[in-house]
C-alpha cells in the first residue's frame, strides 16, 4: 500500500469507492456531492480539478495550496488524503492541515492510520512540524486513528456553520 497522487490508473476503484460512498450516505461532502457521470466521462479534467490548489496555481481568495494524495493497493483506492500546506483563519477553526477519508467497504482495517501517517510524513517535509487535525466529537474512530498517530488534544469546540462539536488534535510530524 502507498500513498500516490491521484491518477488515471484507478479511475474504476475511484469511481467505485465514489459510488459506495454516495449509496451509503458515508462520506466527506465532496465525495456525496461528485457527480460521477461528469467525472467518468472525462476523468482527465477531474484530475486537474483537484490539481487546482497545487503550487503553482493562483488561489481564490481564502484557499491555502494543497494537495490530494490517494491510499492505493495495486490498482485498488482505498482512501485519500488532503494535505493543506498552511492554514488560515478558517482551517485552524476546522479543517487543519490534514484531511481524510477511507472509502465504506475498507474501513476498520488501519488504513485510516495508514493515510495519516503518510500525510504527516508529507507534512514534514513541507515544514509543518506539528499539524492541526480535527475531527466531530462522535466520531471515535478518527479520534482512535489520530491519537495512534501521537495527536494531543487542544479541546473541543463548536465552529459556526457546522452542525457538531468537533476536537482539535496537534499531531507531531516524523523526523
Amino acid at each position: 500500500m502507498e500513498l500516490v497522487p491521484p491518477s488515471e490508473q484507478f479511475k474504476a476503484s475511484f469511481l467505485d469507492a465514489v459510488r459506495e460512498a454516495q449509496a451509503t450516505g458515508s462520506g466527506l461532502g465532496d465525495t456525496l456531492s461528485f457527480d460521477v457521470t461528469d467525472i467518468e466521462r472525462d476523468f482527465p479534467a477531474f484530475l486537474t480539478h483537484l490539481r487546482r490548489f497545487e503550487p503553482g496555481h493562483t488561489l481564490p481568495e481564502g484557499f491555502v495550496h494543497s494537495e490530494y494524495l490517494w491510499l492505493v493497493d495495486g490498482d485498488t483506492y482505498l482512501g485519500r488524503a488532503s494535505i493543506r500546506h498552511t492554514l488560515n483563519a478558517r482551517l485552524r477553526e476546522f479543517g487543519g492541515h490534514i484531511g481524510y477519508e477511507v472509502r465504506p467497504g475498507a474501513r476498520r482495517q488501519g488504513h485510516a492510520t495508514r493515510i495519516l501517517a503518510g500525510s504527516l510524513r508529507r507534512a514534514r517535509e513541507l515544514g509543518i512540524e506539528a499539524a492541526l487535525v480535527t475531527c466531530d466529537a462522535d466520531n471515535t474512530g478518527s479520534r482512535r486513528t489520530i491519537e495512534k498517530n501521537g495527536g494531543v488534544l487542544e479541546g473541543q469546540f463548536v465552529v459556526p456553520d457546522h452542525p457538531k462539536p468537533i476536537l482539535r488534535f496537534w499531531v507531531p510530524t516524523p523526523n
